[in-house]
Formats: structure tokens, sequence, C-alpha cells
């Protein structure tokens, strides 16, 4: 155990080895565009000109699952927030940082150290109290735990930056806040903070909130010295969804377990997703085909039934108390349909996967290898995490669907355009 966590010294390049060594942003993005820059734009290109449709396990959109109800979101104090930011931009700044509300830039997040594009504010170029501003949002907008979760990944990434000697490149600030729509407490508009190992997605309507997508990582997940000391995260996802795992019986296991390795070349073809490890739910994938593999909730005890509720939680507590309850409430109605499938191994020291997976929620957690880092295979101490709405809720779309629908200022806009569309 000791071991598989702390590990990570061994795999720490020498100083002044590393690729990053000492790289500004800049100097990273025109050292790696000539190989990626040509293949990111194809990602996008692709991205843009297909509509946005959701993750699904066939194709095809499960209807009626979502529904425009009060759900106590703190809309009031994250509107507050929202505000007290604008007023504190320059006309420039807030170009960058308000994009509109069909604006499809927060489908570009990445789980990259580079930057490719110019939108947002940069908090590691903002002043302090612009930085303050950003982080207040974020801290209305979330639970205690969530919010302290987030920090913690940005300290971690600080810490990655001190071992590889890129504290400019992967730093605590090296994130961005973006907007998309008008602040407000009854119409539509959220935000997006953005950048290594760390994108949330906030959706706000009225007193309703999503959060996805929202990806969660950190290489190493624990800082063995220096100011951060002791800091860890991702226990509960690791020991809950191990002795989850663990507990299934010899028949479940052989409908959960789909390998015994996260390793590329022992799996079979398009089962390993490159850049994203075993993780169906990266960057671009809004409309990822994923059909459910596992072991299902009506295969489960009630007793296992409520651990996967348990192991669900730790995922979804980033949410404040109402829009938490009310999607907890969700993933239950549909536990009968929650897949649960693994791969890996289930001994103290094996990197693992495991996804989780309903017609409400998509959740996945892996065990990469190293990046900045230079372990060749996945170990745990490199933890990536995944959470989705599939079914087309992912950035609140099926909810601002709904609204468009139904909201009496926007019915007869929305019917002229249906019509005009269907005319074409």
């Amino acid at each position: 155990m000791e071991m598989s966590k702390f590990g990570f010294r061994k795999f720490v390049p020498e100083i002044g080895k590393a690729f990053h060594f000492g790289l500004t942003h800049k100097q990273f993005y025109d050292a790696v565009i000539g190989a990626r820059g040509e293949n990111e734009r194809r990602g996008v290109e692709k991205l843009f000109s297909t509509p946005f449709k959701g993750v699904t396990t066939d194709g095809t959109i499960v209807p009626g699952l979502f529904a425009l109800r009060p759900e106590a979101a703190p809309t009031r104090e994250i509107l507050g927030a929202a505000l007290a930011l604008i007023a504190r931009l320059s006309p420039e700044q807030k170009k960058k940082v308000c994009l509109p509300l069909d604006s499809r830039q927060r489908q570009l997040w990445q789980n990259s150290i580079v930057r490719y594009e110019d939108f947002g504010l940069r908090l590691d170029e903002a002043p302090g109290d612009l930085k303050e501003a950003v982080m207040a949002v974020v801290k209305a907008s979330l639970s205690a735990a969530g919010y302290e979760k987030t920090r913690t990944l940005m300290k971690l990434n600080g810490f990655l930056g001190e071992l590889v000697g890129a504290p400019l490149l992967l730093g605590e600030w090296c994130y961005q806040l973006h907007m998309f729509g008008e602040p407000s407490a009854t119409e539509p508009w959220g935000w997006q903070l953005s950048g290594h190992h760390l994108i949330i997605t906030c959706f706000i309507l009225g007193e309703q909130m999503t959060l996805t997508p929202t990806f969660m990582g950190a290489e190493p997940r624990r800082v063995d010295e220096g100011k951060y000391a002791g800091t860890v995260v991702f226990e509960d996802e690791e020991c809950l969804g191990l002795q989850f795992a663990r507990n299934l019986s010899a028949e479940q296991k052989r409908k959960a377990v789909f390998s015994d390795t996260l390793v590329a070349d022992q799996l079979p073809p398009g089962r390993h997703q490159d850049n994203d490890g075993m993780s169906f739910g990266g960057r671009y994938k809004d409309n990822a085909i994923v059909p459910y593999e596992g072991v299902s909730g009506a295969d489960l005890s009630p007793q296992q039934c409520r651990a996967l509720l348990d192991l669900a939680r730790c995922y979804l507590s980033a949410l404040p108390a109402g829009p938490f309850a009310a999607r907890m409430d969700d993933v239950e109605r549909h536990i009968l349909e929650t897949h649960f499938c693994w791969a890996g191994g289930m001994g103290e020291d094996n990197a693992f996967y495991y996804r989780i997976q309903s017609p409400v929620v998509m959740i996945e957690f892996d065990h990469h290898k190293g990046v900045a880092l230079n372990n060749p295979t996945p170990e745990k101490f490199h933890v990536h995490t995944i959470v989705r709405t599939p079914n087309g809720n992912d950035y609140g779309m099926d909810l601002l669907r709904l609204h468009y629908e139904t909201a009496p200022h926007h019915k007869a806009a929305h019917h002229h355009h249906h019509h005009r569309r269907e005319e074409r």
C-alpha cells in the first residue's frame, strides 16, 4: 500500500531532464504545436461540425429523464459572486470571460498541460483580488467538500510543477475561468473552470444546476513534503471502489471484470483511449457511444446497491446540498439499471479502472501512466476521474432545451425557429 501511494518518487525525472523543465505556457505551446497542432485543429473541427447530443449507450437519447424543478441551488449567492467578478474586469478581460450562452467554447475543455484556446481569465496572470473574485464564484457554486477538493487539486498541480521543475507551466493557479450566458437569477447561464487535472462545468437555471462534465485528477495524488505535505485526494474514490469490487461474488465478478490489466498493448483494439487511458468520457467525447457492460443493479443485493450509491456519492458530493440531494435521488431511482464494470487487479498495489453508468450518470475512475512523471504503466499515485450526465444533460443542455420549449418568452421564438428549421 505505502509503496504504491508514495512510489512516485522513483519516477520523478532528474531535475533539468524533463521535457517541461523551466518552460512557460507559451514556450511549451510552441514546442508541441508542430506535433499536435494539426490533430488538435481536426479534433475541434469535428467537434464543432457535429451538433451536441450527449453520451448514450447506442446513439439514441433516452427521453424524459430530466425535468425543470426547483432544487434549492444557491443561485443568489452564485449570482452575487459572478456580478462582483464581472464588475472587476476590464473591458478587454470581459470580452474574453463573458461568452454568449450558445458559444460552444465550453466543449473545448481538455485535461491538458498546454492551453490551445484564447478565452477566459487566466488565474496565474490575474492580480490577487481578481483571483479571489474568481474563486468566490467557484466557492458559492460548490459544497464545502467540493470547494476543498478543487483547491486540493490546484495545490497538487503546483506540487507537480515543483517536482519536475516547471512551476510556470504546472502551477497552483494555472487555470482559467470563463462564463457563458448572462448571470441571472431566473435565466440560464454558467461558468467553467479549466486547466490541468481540473475541469468543472457549472450550469445554472433558476434554482437548478448541473456540474458536468467534471474532470478531476492528480499526479501524484499525495504531497509527501513541503508546505502542503500530507495533502491527499481520491482516498474514498479509490478505497470504496476497490472494496465494492472485492465484495462482489465470483459470479458477479465474472460479469463485472472485463480485463485484468490496464496496459494499453495488452488490451483489445478500441479499448484503450490513448491520452484518456481507459476513460471513454474524456475530451471531445460529448457524443460518445458507451454501451453498458459489467454487473447491473438488478444483479446486486440491497446492501451492494447501497454500497454502489455510496460510491457514486463521492463524485456527486461536490454539488451543494439541494442539487446534491436531487441528483442522488435521480441516481437511486435508476439503481437497477446502473452498471458497474472493472479492469485491473484487486490487490493492494494493482492499478485499476472502474465505471458506474446509468441513464442519468456516468462516472469513471482510472489509474494512469506517467505524463509529467515517467512511470511507463499505470500506477496508483496518478488518478483521473470523470463525471458526465448522459442522454443530453451534460452542460445542462437538456434543461436548456426544456426551458426554451416551456418558458413563455422563448416559446414563440422557439416555435418560429423550429418551423423554419423543418422547412429547410
